[in-house]
């Protein structure tokens, strides 16, 4: 069983910027195909960004433009640096395996607001 630790999240106002950190527990992150998931309220859990093994990127229409993903498989971390953030990018934010899920971790919140 993979655990995922979320920090990194906070309160920031509109066009700001925040560096979300996930750590994997486990051997095998290098071998995961990693995503970046997130729950804002009344909603269901939906993709903001992956990376697969080798280091590719996608990201849903949202945060194109916006957000950065990466990995450091050294460090089981990946990373959703954040940018130009607006009031709908409020969420609890996940990361997780892009398409076989492990156990949810806590999330970090993301709340942006003047």
């Amino acid at each position: 069983q993979v655990q995922f630790v979320e920090s990194g999240g906070g309160l920031v106002q509109p066009g700001g910027s925040l560096r979300l950190s996930c750590v994997a527990s486990g051997s095998m992150f290098s071998s995961y195909h990693m995503a970046w998931y997130r729950q804002a309220p009344g909603n269901q859990r939906e993709l903001v960004a992956d990376i697969t093994s080798r280091g590719t990127t996608d990201y849903v229409d949202s945060a194109k433009g916006r957000f950065t993903i990466s990995r450091d498989n050294a460090k089981n971390t990946v990373y959703l640096q954040m940018n130009s953030l607006e009031p709908d990018d409020t969420a609890v934010y996940y990361c997780n395996l892009r398409f076989v899920f492990y156990s949810w971790g806590q999330g970090t919140q993301v709340t942006v607001s003047s």
